[in-house]
């Protein structure tokens, strides 16, 4: 039970502190202590009711008092989500955000805001009360102003966190999150330092996180943001840590969803540059690199047709599309070989396709257990087979389509049985119905 009475209000900063600090030893874990595991400890700080007489001192002037008040309030609070939530609703977050606007250079103070932010950033309360907020423009500050490795990630995990609430994504994109990653990048990506490794994986898992509608896509390419992360990737490529490369990927890859983005991307030749990374050994960065090259290619039949005149691009998928050790990289190989045939349906990349031994590796996507590649597969076959129609057809034969096609004309997927019925039609010489 907690005390009715509860403890009496401090008289100075340094009744504040001993009485804290009384509970609480000093032990530090960058930037938090451990005594905050040891429930103990902090149980005589809740029965006593001691975190509601210490919220009226962030409003302090005294940059003391604030220090301890709050270093005490998130040494007992942490991890208590009871505790966290109360102090939502009692209204922290307003001064938590005027101590960083209000005393910005005091390391310390900042220091211990960041700090509680970070642990309430998750409870869905405290990202509506900080979307009332200025707190996106003061991160911004903090990130230009952070000049330790541990600064800047603490603040990136609180841009994280806050990247979940449609409204605070907004306000972040406003007060110029996109531009201070742009920056970040430029500045790191020929480091090869292990902290700033880590610093642009933050940074990229943010873009991702911070894309919200084509107008965002389209404001990080007109930073630089693409070329930045194609840069990193290129200096990369051979790092044995391999989570930077999957980071940027997935950046490049989210980034490639807007049609205007495609446009942008394929008129700057960045199918090409992603192309060259194709050298890679490492399976996780394939996955994401095929994933990234279907999701460019999907609705551009230019970009299609790049892709499919490409000798060594087609080479590496029929290699990708035998590989029996990694099914998910053996399944998105052939679907993209399968949608550079739905995407361009020339004469020439169907060529460029048979010429690489792609086509049996879509008669074999056919017989696949997810309906969804089987369409693909089929579509794909359908294109190909109404386009050219002379050795394609004695390929496409040889490897028994045909049985394989009339018994999918009883699959139990409705879409699978549509494009199963097209391509007999066509390889009988039929007009499709």
């Amino acid at each position: 039970m907690r005390s009715e009475s509860g403890p009496r209000a401090f008289r100075d900063s340094q009744e504040c502190y001993c009485y804290c600090n009384c509970f609480i030893p000093k032990w530090q874990k960058p930037g938090i202590p451990s005594f905050i595991y040891a429930e103990e400890m902090k149980k005589p700080c809740i029965e006593a009711d001691l975190v509601l007489t210490l919220i009226p001192l962030l409003e302090s002037t005294d940059q003391e008092m604030l220090l301890h008040a709050g270093r005490a309030i998130g040494r007992i609070c942490y991890d208590n989500r009871a505790l966290q939530e109360e102090l939502v609703q009692v209204g922290v977050i307003p001064s938590l955000v005027r101590i960083l606007t209000d005393y910005a250079e005091s390391e310390p103070l900042v220091h211990v805001a960041l700090l509680a932010l970070y642990n309430l950033a998750d409870l869905d309360s405290a990202k509506e009360a900080l979307s009332t907020t200025k707190v996106a423009e003061e991160l911004v500050k903090q990130l230009r102003r952070a000049e330790s490795h541990e600064r800047l990630e603490i603040v990136f995990e609180v841009l994280q966190a806050l990247a979940d609430n449609d409204a605070l994504k907004v306000q972040l994109a406003e007060a110029g999150v996109p531009e201070v990653l742009s920056e970040i990048l430029l500045r790191l990506q020929g480091s090869s330092q292990a902290e700033d490794t880590c610093i642009v994986k933050a940074a990229s898992d943010l873009i991702v996180s911070l894309l919200l509608g084509d107008g965002n896509c389209l404001r990080m390419f007109q930073l630089g943001v693409i070329h930045q992360l194609l840069d990193i990737l290129e200096k990369q490529i051979q790092s044995r840590d391999t989570s930077v490369q999957q980071a940027a990927l997935s950046a490049l890859q989210n980034l490639a969803i807007p049609v205007v983005s495609k446009v942008q991307m394929l008129e700057e030749g960045i199918a090409e540059r992603i192309e060259a990374l194709l050298r890679s050994e490492s399976p996780p960065v394939q996955f994401k690199l095929l994933g990234t090259l279907r999701m460019l290619a999907d609705g551009q039949a230019d970009a299609a047709e790049i892709l499919g005149q490409d000798p060594q691009l087609l080479s590496r998928l029929v290699q990708w599309c035998s590989e029996s050790d990694h099914s998910g990289i053996c399944g998105e190989a052939n679907r993209l070989l399968a949608s550079i045939l739905h995407h361009n349906r020339s004469q020439e990349v169907v060529k460029a396709i048979q010429a690489a031994q792609g086509v049996k590796h879509l008669v074999s996507m056919t017989t696949s257990e997810h309906a969804a590649m089987q369409n693909e597969a089929l579509n794909a076959l359908a294109i190909a087979s109404a386009i050219d129609l002379g050795d394609l057809r004695q390929e496409i034969e040889e490897d028994k389509i045909k049985d394989t096609l009339e018994r999918l004309c009883s699959h139990s997927n409705a879409n699978v049985v549509k494009e199963a019925i097209t391509t007999l039609q066509v390889l009988r010489g039929e007009t499709p119905q």
